[in-house]
């Protein structure tokens, strides 16, 4: 398992997700990209998370760096997901964790750990957070001072 590191060049992707897109990093080349790592949907504290990215959207716009979350859970269930609590950030369908394994945040017996990498427009990454056991999510704060910080 590929443990990233800020310098480290991002491994690129290519994911189906939710509006009937594929997500690639280098749909991101200008701008870079906040890529939100997490374990499954409609779980309480991922719902947490996301819920709480949606109500602080304007705040997360106004980064200038869009956010792409990124679970192994298939895209039919981030659709119903994302409908339900009315989510603005796009979820993206790593099935086979393979997207996760080459980022680092594959933990034991598979699951996929809570974490954000801050992707400049270059493909490189700017920042890394990687949770251990998850019950805590990087908020719109966090956010800010990661971007800030470049």
């Amino acid at each position: 398992m590929a443990r990233l590191a800020a310098g480290d060049r991002a491994p690129a992707f290519e994911l189906p997700g939710t509006g009937e897109r594929t997500y690639r990093l280098t749909d991101y080349r200008d701008s870079g990209v906040i890529l939100a790592f997490y374990p499954g949907d409609f779980t309480p504290v991922c719902t947490k998370q996301f819920c709480s990215y949606r109500d602080d959207g304007d705040r997360i716009e106004a980064l200038g760096v869009p956010m792409l979350g990124i679970s192994p859970q298939p895209v039919g269930l981030h659709e119903r997901f994302a409908a339900r609590h009315g989510l603005t950030v796009p979820l993206a369908s790593d099935e086979q964790k393979r997207v996760a394994r080459d980022y680092g945040v594959l933990g034991p017996g598979g699951y996929v750990r809570r974490s954000v990498f801050l992707v400049d427009g270059e493909g490189v990454v700017r920042y890394r957070h990687v949770a251990l056991f998850g019950l805590r999510y990087q908020d719109v704060s966090d956010l800010e001072r990661a971007v800030g910080a470049i």
